[in-house]
Protein backbone atom coordinates (compact mmCIF):
# COMPACT_ATOMS: atom_id res chain seq x y z
CA UNK A 1 0.00 0.00 0.00
CA UNK A 2 0.88 3.23 -1.05
CA UNK A 3 -0.11 6.93 -0.44
CA UNK A 4 -2.80 7.98 -2.81
CA UNK A 5 -3.83 4.71 -3.01
CA UNK A 6 -7.80 3.82 -2.52
CA UNK A 7 -9.32 0.95 0.34
CA UNK A 8 -11.53 0.27 2.27
CA UNK A 9 -12.32 -0.72 6.13
CA UNK A 10 -12.43 -4.43 6.87
CA UNK A 11 -14.65 -3.34 9.69
CA UNK A 12 -17.02 -1.72 7.61
CA UNK A 13 -18.46 0.17 4.28
CA UNK A 14 -16.00 3.47 4.35
CA UNK A 15 -13.59 3.65 1.60
CA UNK A 16 -11.00 6.97 1.16
CA UNK A 17 -7.14 7.88 -0.27
CA UNK A 18 -4.24 6.50 2.14
CA UNK A 19 -2.88 10.20 2.95
CA UNK A 20 0.11 8.96 5.61
CA UNK A 21 1.85 6.39 6.52
CA UNK A 22 4.07 6.43 9.74
CA UNK A 23 6.46 4.49 10.61
CA UNK A 24 5.14 2.56 13.33
CA UNK A 25 2.75 1.03 10.42
CA UNK A 26 -0.48 3.39 11.40
CA UNK A 27 -2.14 4.80 7.89
CA UNK A 28 -4.19 7.89 7.90
CA UNK A 29 -7.35 7.74 5.41
CA UNK A 30 -9.23 10.67 3.99
CA UNK A 31 -12.61 9.42 3.87
CA UNK A 32 -15.53 10.92 1.37
CA UNK A 33 -16.50 13.73 4.22
CA UNK A 34 -12.90 15.08 3.81
CA UNK A 35 -12.42 13.45 7.52
CA UNK A 36 -9.05 11.80 8.70
CA UNK A 37 -9.63 8.72 10.47
CA UNK A 38 -6.46 6.01 11.69
CA UNK A 39 -6.00 2.27 10.66
CA UNK A 40 -4.11 -0.37 10.93
CA UNK A 41 -2.70 -2.15 7.82
CA UNK A 42 -4.55 -5.13 8.63
CA UNK A 43 -7.57 -3.66 8.77
CA UNK A 44 -7.55 -2.51 5.11
CA UNK A 45 -7.85 -3.89 2.37
CA UNK A 46 -6.78 -2.37 -1.20
CA UNK A 47 -9.63 -1.30 -4.20
CA UNK A 48 -7.76 -2.34 -7.70
CA UNK A 49 -8.48 -0.75 -10.40
CA UNK A 50 -9.67 -4.65 -11.74
CA UNK A 51 -12.60 -4.58 -9.44
CA UNK A 52 -14.00 -1.62 -10.12
CA UNK A 53 -13.49 -2.77 -14.09
CA UNK A 54 -14.82 -5.96 -13.13
CA UNK A 55 -17.77 -4.83 -11.35
CA UNK A 56 -18.52 -1.10 -12.30
CA UNK A 57 -19.36 1.90 -10.60
CA UNK A 58 -21.75 1.75 -7.57
CA UNK A 59 -25.40 2.38 -8.04
CA UNK A 60 -26.21 6.63 -7.33
CA UNK A 61 -28.49 4.86 -4.25
CA UNK A 62 -25.63 2.53 -3.17
CA UNK A 63 -23.45 5.71 -2.91
CA UNK A 64 -25.94 8.05 -1.28
CA UNK A 65 -26.51 4.94 1.51
CA UNK A 66 -23.05 4.99 2.60
CA UNK A 67 -22.39 8.37 2.82
CA UNK A 68 -23.12 10.18 6.10
CA UNK A 69 -26.42 11.82 6.32
CA UNK A 70 -28.02 14.59 8.36
CA UNK A 71 -29.77 12.39 11.60
CA UNK A 72 -33.51 14.25 11.80
CA UNK A 73 -33.59 16.28 15.14
CA UNK A 74 -36.41 15.08 17.20
CA UNK A 75 -39.31 17.32 16.95
CA UNK A 76 -40.53 18.06 21.05
CA UNK A 77 -36.66 18.29 22.40
CA UNK A 78 -34.51 19.18 20.25
CA UNK A 79 -31.74 17.84 22.78
CA UNK A 80 -28.41 16.82 21.05
CA UNK A 81 -25.14 15.15 21.77
CA UNK A 82 -22.16 16.33 19.26
CA UNK A 83 -18.76 15.41 18.66
CA UNK A 84 -16.94 18.54 16.83
CA UNK A 85 -13.73 17.90 14.83
CA UNK A 86 -10.79 20.21 16.36
CA UNK A 87 -8.42 18.51 14.12
CA UNK A 88 -7.85 15.01 12.45
CA UNK A 89 -7.41 13.51 15.80
CA UNK A 90 -9.71 14.90 18.08
CA UNK A 91 -13.01 15.92 18.95
CA UNK A 92 -15.22 17.67 21.59
CA UNK A 93 -17.98 16.88 23.03
CA UNK A 94 -20.92 19.27 23.28
CA UNK A 95 -24.46 19.27 24.69
CA UNK A 96 -26.94 21.18 23.14
CA UNK A 97 -30.24 22.25 23.77
CA UNK A 98 -31.77 23.49 20.60
CA UNK A 99 -35.51 23.59 22.50
CA UNK A 100 -37.59 26.15 24.46
CA UNK A 101 -37.55 23.83 27.70
CA UNK A 102 -34.89 24.14 30.65
CA UNK A 103 -33.35 21.14 31.53
CA UNK A 104 -30.71 19.90 34.52
CA UNK A 105 -28.38 17.71 32.59
CA UNK A 106 -26.49 14.92 33.90
CA UNK A 107 -23.69 13.06 31.80
CA UNK A 108 -21.20 10.07 32.71
CA UNK A 109 -19.21 7.65 31.05
CA UNK A 110 -20.01 4.37 32.26
CA UNK A 111 -17.27 1.27 32.99
CA UNK A 112 -19.32 -1.72 33.93
CA UNK A 113 -21.14 -0.74 37.41
CA UNK A 114 -18.34 2.40 37.63
CA UNK A 115 -19.73 5.88 36.49
CA UNK A 116 -17.72 9.07 36.24
CA UNK A 117 -19.44 12.60 36.19
CA UNK A 118 -18.53 14.59 33.20
CA UNK A 119 -20.99 17.60 33.33
CA UNK A 120 -23.73 18.04 36.01
CA UNK A 121 -25.11 21.55 35.64
CA UNK A 122 -28.28 23.60 34.34
CA UNK A 123 -28.70 23.40 30.34
CA UNK A 124 -31.15 26.30 28.92
CA UNK A 125 -32.70 26.75 25.97
CA UNK A 126 -30.94 27.65 22.62
CA UNK A 127 -27.44 27.14 25.12
CA UNK A 128 -24.71 24.56 23.88
CA UNK A 129 -21.56 23.00 26.82
CA UNK A 130 -18.59 21.44 25.78
CA UNK A 131 -17.88 18.75 28.87
CA UNK A 132 -15.00 16.44 27.53
CA UNK A 133 -12.59 15.69 24.37
CA UNK A 134 -11.80 12.27 22.68
CA UNK A 135 -9.10 11.08 20.71
CA UNK A 136 -10.65 9.47 17.62
CA UNK A 137 -7.92 6.75 17.60
CA UNK A 138 -9.60 5.37 20.91
CA UNK A 139 -12.28 4.92 19.16
CA UNK A 140 -12.87 1.23 20.18
CA UNK A 141 -11.80 1.72 24.04
CA UNK A 142 -13.98 4.76 24.33
CA UNK A 143 -16.57 3.89 27.38
CA UNK A 144 -20.53 4.04 26.95
CA UNK A 145 -22.32 7.57 27.71
CA UNK A 146 -25.22 7.77 29.94
CA UNK A 147 -27.64 11.34 29.75
CA UNK A 148 -29.95 12.18 32.18
CA UNK A 149 -32.83 14.82 31.72
CA UNK A 150 -34.63 16.95 34.16
CA UNK A 151 -37.21 19.19 32.64
CA UNK A 152 -37.03 22.47 34.28
CA UNK A 153 -40.55 24.41 35.14
CA UNK A 154 -40.61 27.08 36.01
CA UNK A 155 -44.64 27.82 36.46
CA UNK A 156 -47.41 25.70 37.60
CA UNK A 157 -47.88 23.36 33.93
CA UNK A 158 -48.16 19.87 33.19
CA UNK A 159 -44.86 17.93 33.83
CA UNK A 160 -42.28 16.66 31.47
CA UNK A 161 -41.18 13.31 32.55
CA UNK A 162 -37.38 12.89 32.99
CA UNK A 163 -35.47 10.61 30.95
CA UNK A 164 -32.02 9.17 30.21
CA UNK A 165 -30.11 7.97 27.10
CA UNK A 166 -27.42 5.72 26.90
CA UNK A 167 -25.26 5.54 23.84
CA UNK A 168 -21.87 3.67 22.97
CA UNK A 169 -19.98 4.73 20.29
CA UNK A 170 -19.34 2.27 16.89
CA UNK A 171 -16.76 3.33 14.16
CA UNK A 172 -19.18 1.72 11.55
CA UNK A 173 -22.17 4.30 12.60
CA UNK A 174 -20.32 6.96 13.81
CA UNK A 175 -19.27 8.63 10.81
CA UNK A 176 -22.58 8.48 9.30
CA UNK A 177 -24.04 11.01 11.66
CA UNK A 178 -22.16 14.05 10.01
CA UNK A 179 -24.31 17.04 10.10
CA UNK A 180 -24.44 20.63 11.04
CA UNK A 181 -25.10 21.02 14.56
CA UNK A 182 -27.52 23.69 16.16
CA UNK A 183 -26.17 26.11 17.87
CA UNK A 184 -22.36 25.18 17.36
CA UNK A 185 -22.81 25.72 13.73
CA UNK A 186 -20.50 23.86 12.74
CA UNK A 187 -20.20 20.26 11.16
CA UNK A 188 -20.31 17.64 14.18
CA UNK A 189 -21.25 14.30 14.43
CA UNK A 190 -23.95 14.50 15.59
CA UNK A 191 -26.86 12.57 17.70
CA UNK A 192 -30.60 13.43 18.62
CA UNK A 193 -31.32 12.46 21.89
CA UNK A 194 -34.70 11.80 21.50
CA UNK A 195 -37.06 10.03 24.89
CA UNK A 196 -37.22 7.01 23.29
CA UNK A 197 -35.49 5.47 26.86
CA UNK A 198 -37.79 4.31 30.19
CA UNK A 199 -38.90 7.63 31.77
CA UNK A 200 -36.69 8.32 35.01
CA UNK A 201 -38.18 7.47 38.74
CA UNK A 202 -36.78 11.06 40.32
CA UNK A 203 -37.31 9.48 44.18
CA UNK A 204 -34.70 6.43 42.87
CA UNK A 205 -32.76 9.22 41.31
CA UNK A 206 -32.51 10.86 44.19
CA UNK A 207 -31.39 7.54 46.50
CA UNK A 208 -28.96 6.48 44.36
CA UNK A 209 -27.26 10.06 44.59
CA UNK A 210 -27.33 10.02 48.36
CA UNK A 211 -26.12 6.46 48.49
CA UNK A 212 -22.96 7.79 46.39
CA UNK A 213 -22.43 10.84 48.72
CA UNK A 214 -25.07 11.28 51.16
CA UNK A 215 -23.71 13.84 52.57
CA UNK A 216 -23.75 16.01 49.84
CA UNK A 217 -23.83 19.67 50.13
CA UNK A 218 -23.53 22.66 47.72
CA UNK A 219 -20.68 23.85 47.34
CA UNK A 220 -18.63 27.23 46.13
CA UNK A 221 -16.98 27.49 43.20
CA UNK A 222 -13.65 26.90 43.21
CA UNK A 223 -11.61 30.38 42.99
CA UNK A 224 -8.16 29.08 40.55
CA UNK A 225 -4.85 30.94 41.13
CA UNK A 226 -4.84 34.43 38.98
CA UNK A 227 -2.01 32.97 36.99
CA UNK A 228 -1.96 29.04 35.79
CA UNK A 229 0.98 27.83 34.35
CA UNK A 230 -0.17 25.25 31.52
CA UNK A 231 3.53 23.79 30.86
CA UNK A 232 2.79 19.95 31.37
CA UNK A 233 5.66 19.56 33.84
CA UNK A 234 3.11 21.78 36.40
CA UNK A 235 0.66 19.34 34.93
CA UNK A 236 1.22 15.70 34.66
CA UNK A 237 3.73 13.61 37.22
CA UNK A 238 5.26 11.68 34.57
CA UNK A 239 4.98 13.62 31.09
CA UNK A 240 7.91 12.14 29.67
CA UNK A 241 6.25 9.19 27.81
CA UNK A 242 3.52 11.57 26.71
CA UNK A 243 2.59 11.79 22.55
CA UNK A 244 2.17 15.27 21.72
CA UNK A 245 -1.38 14.99 21.24
CA UNK A 246 -1.87 13.29 24.77
CA UNK A 247 0.26 16.45 26.12
CA UNK A 248 -1.93 19.33 24.24
CA UNK A 249 -5.47 17.69 25.71
CA UNK A 250 -4.14 17.94 29.44
CA UNK A 251 -2.65 21.19 28.70
CA UNK A 252 -6.60 22.28 26.98
CA UNK A 253 -8.48 20.28 30.24
CA UNK A 254 -6.51 22.37 32.49
CA UNK A 255 -7.33 25.89 30.71
CA UNK A 256 -10.45 24.96 30.18
CA UNK A 257 -11.55 23.76 33.77
CA UNK A 258 -9.72 26.89 35.42
CA UNK A 259 -10.94 29.53 33.32
CA UNK A 260 -14.80 27.78 33.73
CA UNK A 261 -13.96 28.29 37.39
CA UNK A 262 -12.58 31.94 37.17
CA UNK A 263 -15.90 32.46 35.42
CA UNK A 264 -17.87 30.84 38.03
CA UNK A 265 -16.16 32.31 40.92
CA UNK A 266 -16.63 35.71 39.74
CA UNK A 267 -12.94 36.52 38.68
CA UNK A 268 -12.38 39.85 36.64
CA UNK A 269 -9.36 38.23 35.08
CA UNK A 270 -6.98 35.45 34.69
CA UNK A 271 -3.63 34.76 33.03
CA UNK A 272 -2.68 31.25 31.44
CA UNK A 273 1.00 30.81 30.80
CA UNK A 274 1.17 28.50 27.76
CA UNK A 275 5.07 29.40 26.75
CA UNK A 276 5.99 30.03 22.94
CA UNK A 277 6.59 26.56 21.89
CA UNK A 278 5.51 25.72 18.23
CA UNK A 279 2.46 27.88 18.63
CA UNK A 280 -0.05 25.15 18.62
CA UNK A 281 -1.25 25.71 22.75
CA UNK A 282 -1.89 29.49 22.43
CA UNK A 283 -3.22 29.43 19.11
CA UNK A 284 -6.34 26.85 20.69
CA UNK A 285 -6.61 28.89 23.68
CA UNK A 286 -7.04 31.87 21.56
CA UNK A 287 -9.44 30.34 18.85
CA UNK A 288 -11.65 29.22 21.82
CA UNK A 289 -11.90 32.32 23.69
CA UNK A 290 -12.42 33.85 21.00
CA UNK A 291 -15.57 31.93 20.63
CA UNK A 292 -16.64 32.27 24.44
CA UNK A 293 -19.27 34.28 25.25
CA UNK A 294 -18.09 35.63 28.81
CA UNK A 295 -15.38 36.85 27.32
CA UNK A 296 -14.77 40.32 27.58
CA UNK A 297 -11.25 39.97 25.46
CA UNK A 298 -8.11 38.85 26.16
CA UNK A 299 -4.18 39.43 25.25
CA UNK A 300 -0.70 39.04 25.18
CA UNK A 301 0.64 40.05 28.30
CA UNK A 302 3.80 39.53 30.51
CA UNK A 303 6.06 40.41 27.05
CA UNK A 304 9.12 40.97 29.71
CA UNK A 305 8.69 37.66 31.42
CA UNK A 306 7.04 35.49 29.03
CA UNK A 307 7.73 37.49 25.81
CA UNK A 308 4.50 35.82 23.78
CA UNK A 309 4.63 32.94 26.09
CA UNK A 310 1.14 34.30 28.12
CA UNK A 311 -2.39 35.13 27.65
CA UNK A 312 -4.37 38.01 29.90
CA UNK A 313 -8.25 36.89 29.79
CA UNK A 314 -10.90 39.83 30.55
CA UNK A 315 -13.83 38.26 32.14
CA UNK A 316 -17.49 39.76 31.45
Amino acid sequence: MNIGDRVRLLRGNEEGIIRKISSSGRIQIEIEDGFIIPALKSELVLIHQSEKKHFGDKPVEEKENDSPVPISGPKDQGLYLAFLPINDQSLSLYLINDSRQAYLAHASEVFGDNQRTLLAGTLNPGESKKFDDRLLKEMDEWPGFLLRFIPIHNTLEKAKPAFERQLKMKPTQFFKHLSKAPRLDKTAYLFALEQTTKELDIRALNQELEQINPKAEISKPIKPSKSIDLHIEKLATDPKGMSNSEILRVQLEAFERNLDQAIASGMDEITFIHGIGNGVLRKEIHKRLSQHQNIKYFQDTQKDQWGYGATLVRIS
